[in-house]
């Protein structure tokens, strides 16, 4: 089985920064129940209607750690993913019960304040979606919005942040221009750098290579292992190869279920459900 799904997703050579290695080309396991979580999704279910979208999830996000949701389409995983900050409200016939905690504080208090909830959460969408705005206003447009008036330090946000999305030395000449004259590539980092300028405890990512091309794709994958460091990444993707090359510790959905959540390294080489290990093997989904 496990020489079956390592050649089914081509993911030998998989190496990350930091993280010994073991014969599979996979860094070593952790056991997400021995780190700190970021995130406690704790008997959650969600109905859009009668429909019910989110049955019983029970998942703890370790912090700075890169988690993918991965499993078929409809399965559930971009709408746990915007449950995190709540963007589901946003839709009439929502309907939830249990728990989500972001640190300690359960989101979903009546006192939870959901803009300070979404400064804590930042959103990268499939689609890039840069302001029409220039660059640099792109980058701080959270920050302006919260007050920040120190034309030094909105500087120094915009510098920061375009580094760590290696952005900085491409487009350091062009901060007056229009976001959207950027390549798409370089629009989605974009949205990232935004994403992170207000410094948020979570970076939520819902399938942000999926419109790009092979060199974009890299260089964001690349990002994303360098974000980890200051960051807890939560990323859904329907790319297991890209899954198996970024994060940490994978969660398997199928119709609205977590069937299975533990180490990539594990996951995907011995998968314990046998539900994951079809999907993993692209006998369905």
């Amino acid at each position: 089985m496990s020489e079956e799904t390592a050649k089914t997703l081509n993911v030998s050579t998989r190496t990350t920064p930091g993280i010994t290695t073991d014969s599979s080309g996979f860094g070593e396991a952790e056991d997400p129940a021995s780190l700190e979580p970021a995130v406690r999704v704790e008997n959650f279910n969600l109905w859009y209607g009668k429909s019910q979208a989110l049955k019983d999830i029970n998942l703890h996000f370790p912090k700075n750690r890169v988690t993918a949701l991965i499993g078929p389409s409809g399965c559930g995983k971009s709408t746990l993913l915007r449950s995190i900050n709540r963007m589901n409200d946003l839709i009439d016939s929502v309907r939830t019960e249990g728990s989500v905690y972001l640190g300690e504080d359960n989101i979903f208090d009546r006192n939870q304040d959901t803009i300070e909830l979404r400064k804590r959460c930042g959103m990268v969408f499939q689609k890039s979606n840069p302001f029409p705005k220039t660059i640099y206003e792109n980058v701080i447009y959270a920050n302006r919005i919260a007050g920040e008036r120190d034309e030094k330090k909105l500087k120094e946000t915009v510098e920061y942040c375009l580094k760590r999305t290696a952005l900085w030395d491409e487009i350091k000449d062009r901060l007056k221009e229009n976001g959207s004259m950027l390549s798409g590539g370089q629009q989605q980092r974009l949205c990232i750098a935004r994403a992170i300028a207000n410094q948020p405890d979570v970076l939520l990512m819902d399938e942000p290579c999926s419109a790009l091309d092979p060199v974009s794709t890299q260089k964001i994958e690349e990002l994303i292992l360098d974000l980890r460091e200051n960051f807890t990444v939560i990323i859904v993707t329907h790319n297991m190869q890209q899954a198996a090359r970024v994060a940490d510790f994978t969660a398997f959905m199928y119709l609205g279920e977590l069937i299975e959540f533990g180490a990539t390294s594990e996951m995907f080489i011995k998968p314990r459900k046998k539900q994951t290990e079809d999907y993993l093997t692209g006998r369905f989904g």
